[in-house]
């Protein structure tokens, strides 16, 4: 009798310690849980490549090229017009210039500094001067800035159809 009850006490606490560090891995995984703000098409963080390994990809790309793509990285400039850009950094002193699909959606214009996840199409483009110039007008630089601009750029753009915002 006695080795019934050692053994079902044995059995027991097994069990008790088991059940806690169940609870140990959830709350952990919790703790790690982004929150996003989703704009455009729904899209999910997962699979998404960092900044550096999508200016790699850029690098290798002519003028015309292009890959669907999904990349996380952090906000450098929003259009202060509407919202209807943004530029990236790729973390390697380039910027990507990304547009929204259709002019579907639009992006806060207070989300400097913040992760952005995106999905859509990269791709290399020569931009003209009248566009350039329009860029520039919108992000809010002075006469004197814009008249500067007299040659047109090779860019790296993207166009965004989905985009999550990490709220802090």
């Amino acid at each position: 009798m006695k080795n019934y009850i050692l053994v079902l006490f044995m059995v027991l606490s097994f069990m008790a310690c088991k059940e806690e560090q169940k609870t140990e891995i959830v709350e952990t995984t919790e703790e790690m849980a982004l929150n996003y703000k989703s704009f455009g098409k729904e899209i999910i963080a997962d699979d998404a490549i960092a900044a550096k390994s999508m200016a790699e990809h850029y690098k290798a790309m002519k003028v015309g090229d292009s890959i669907d793509s999904k990349m996380t990285a952090k906000v450098a400039e929003v259009c202060q017009a509407k919202g209807c850009w943004m530029k990236l950094d790729l973390d390697n002193g380039e910027q990507v210039m990304v547009k929204f699909k259709d002019y579907g959606f639009f992006m806060p214009k207070n989300i400097a500094g913040q992760e952005v996840i995106i999905n859509g199409k990269a791709y290399v483009n020569e931009v003209p001067v009248e566009e350039l110039r329009h860029y520039a007008e919108d992000a809010g630089k002075t006469a004197e800035e814009i008249a500067a601009i007299t040659e047109s750029k090779k860019t790296y753009s993207f166009e965004a159809d989905g985009v999550l915002l990490v709220e802090e």
